[in-house]
């Protein structure tokens, strides 16, 4: 299965990289000049968040609107393509857990950026961001299906309560354990970490 994500990963990237590679240089240089020329602080690990966040959408605008998916068609009515899957099997993992994963880090940004208290909030920005998603899918050609709305907002708020559980969590730590140089060390570790998973 993990092989299977890095195989994924791996397909997205080779059509996303000059994309993602352009983006980080002008998101890189234009943030550097701020914090220079501002004389602010630099905070790694959460400056390599903002720049996730930058990768994070431009691969869900390739995943949204170039992979080809022309083997489905259009479903209007809910729960219609869950429940056709057979629970276990790679296609069921693949479209079910597949599109909730998709939202996960949306539902993580909001709770981070935006710092909403209120899952219905939450849950009303993914269903807006995804039925956008989907009629846009529409309008170019591709599939529109209700249970992917569904299932992204699950997947959003998924990511939401992670953020939350993990924000009361980390209150509770020690001092040394909230340092921003210990999560600078974690966030070049993790960073490094993905980078070898990645390399083929």
């Amino acid at each position: 299965m993990i092989e299977g994500f890095r195989i994924e990963v791996i397909s997205l990237l080779k059509y996303t990289w000059p994309t993602i590679v352009m983006a980080v240089i002008i998101a890189v240089l234009l943030r550097s000049t701020d914090l220079i020329v501002n004389k602010k602080r630099l905070i790694i690990h959460k400056e390599l968040l903002k720049l996730s966040f930058i990768i994070y959408i431009l691969c869900l605008f390739y995943v949204v609107t170039f992979q080809d998916v022309s083997w489905s068609s259009h479903n209007f009515v809910p729960f219609k393509e869950i429940l056709r899957y057979e629970l276990g099997t790679g296609v069921f993992y693949k479209n079910i857990f597949g599109n909730m994963l998709l939202f996960v880090p949306y539902g993580i940004f909001i709770a981070k950026y935006v710092d909403l208290k209120q899952p219905i909030l939450v849950a009303i920005i993914a269903f807006i961001t995804s039925l956008s998603i989907e009629v846009i899918q529409f309008l170019i050609g591709r599939v529109f299906d209700v249970d992917d709305i569904i299932l992204n907002v699950l997947g959003c708020l998924l990511g939401y309560f992670i953020y939350r559980l993990f924000e009361k969590w980390g209150s509770k730590l020690p001092n040394f354990l909230k340092k921003d140089i210990l999560w600078d060390i974690i966030s070049v570790i993790v960073l490094g970490g993905l980078i070898w998973f990645l390399i083929p």
